[in-house]
């Protein structure tokens, strides 16, 4: 199998950043997407690259540029309001599907929604393949492998080194404002239940800091969706977030009221005026801003005692370098490989531990080795 490529969203700033790291590993994608006089100028710049109009909120102009075995890249976000179309164009087609989404919400509905049709159509669907939620999943494996079936609770951290301020892209940042409105969802006493983001901290040994951890805010991630399938021995699985934690209790405090004031009209007018400028303007960190921060994650898991069985850090690049090189990588794969089961895909079932590892270290994201530090 050796399909086309098809990149949607090209024009966005991630996309942009997928398009760069398809070019480096020789692939030549066809651009899509509803602004054709930019996809236009876009493929000029690149020798001549072939593209073609789309409208995420269109699945049947979509599905018009695919075929069986073809690889479609979504970046366009947020997920929730964008990309279902794109998501349902790919399963009716057969086609591999691969994106940037951080919101698990999505995965979820692609879940119910689209499991058993890319099944029977042949679709594999491979969603929230990049820095969400790629390093933890992999962090959580490892650290779920080495610490065996005595492991009973998996928590994983997100976090960088150096200021991300203002090094957020528009998407990031658009997705951030409407997730203080989702609950997380986390995976507690064996099954899934959502609670309210931000609603718990947790620290973690972190190398390479001054202080030698660091603490995170609860979030939403799928490592609570696709972990406790791959580790049955796992009781609980947390994700974090540790991007703002100067601003922690501002943050809870939004997120508490948030759900009470949007039940109304009115209450959600006041808040997404209040959240605005959370969303700021389009675009994303340059290369310069993107090389002052690099990736940290860190996975740790415990005992039904609390005692720590195993601690797992990764290091790479940049959040955003990272899921540019990350989806490529991943789109690299869908498309060689005859071996890849239809459904909706988590990295760990689609690669396996061993593979997943390969594809981070050739990417940039690697353990840190905790008897060196």
């Amino acid at each position: 199998m050796s399909g086309r490529i098809v990149l949607f969203g090209a024009t966005g700033y991630t996309g942009g950043l997928v398009l760069d790291a398809l070019l480096r590993r020789g692939m030549r994608p066809l651009l899509a997407g509803r602004n054709t006089a930019a996809l236009s100028r876009l493929a000029r710049k690149y020798a001549g690259l072939d593209f073609a109009a789309a409208d995420a909120g269109d699945a049947g102009s979509i599905r018009r540029l695919l075929e069986q075995g073809d690889v479609l890249i979504s970046t366009v976000g947020p997920f929730e309001r964008f990309g279902l179309g794109v998501a349902e164009a790919a399963v009716q087609a057969g086609a591999r599907y691969i994106d940037t989404t951080g919101e698990v919400g999505f995965v979820r509905t692609l879940q119910d929604r689209f499991g058993q049709q890319a099944e029977k159509t042949g679709a594999v669907l491979l969603p929230a393949f990049g820095y969400d939620y790629v390093p933890g999943i992999l962090a959580g494996a490892l650290a779920a492998q080495q610490a065996g079936d005595a492991g009973r609770k998996l928590d994983v951290g997100y976090f960088t080194s150096g200021s991300l301020r203002p090094g957020l892209s528009y998407g990031t940042r658009s997705t951030l404002r409407d997730g203080l409105f989702l609950p997380a969802v986390r995976f507690v006493n064996g099954r899934m239940v959502e609670v309210r983001t931000a609603a718990d901290v947790h620290t973690f040994p972190v190398i390479g800091t001054r202080r030698g951890h660091k603490t995170g805010l609860l979030v939403p991630g799928t490592e609570v969706l696709f972990l406790p399938d791959a580790f049955p021995q796992l009781d609980s699985v947390s994700v974090y977030n540790g991007w703002f934690s100067p601003f922690s209790r501002a943050i809870s405090l939004i997120s508490a009221t948030s759900p009470a004031i949007a039940q109304s009209a009115r209450g959600r007018r006041i808040m997404e005026k209040l959240t605005a400028p959370i969303a700021g303007k389009p675009g994303g960190p340059d290369s310069a801003r993107r090389a002052k921060t690099r990736t940290q994650v860190v996975a740790t898991v415990t005992g039904t005692d609390g005692e720590l069985l195993s601690a797992v850090q990764l290091t790479g690049p940049n959040v955003y370098t990272l899921t540019g090189e990350l989806i490529a990588w991943g789109a690299e794969q869908l498309r060689g490989r005859q071996d890849l089961t239809p459904g909706v895909a988590s990295p760990l079932s689609a690669f396996g531990i061993e593979g997943l590892a390969r594809g981070c270290a050739d990417v940039g994201l690697v353990p840190v080795d905790r008897r060196r530090a």
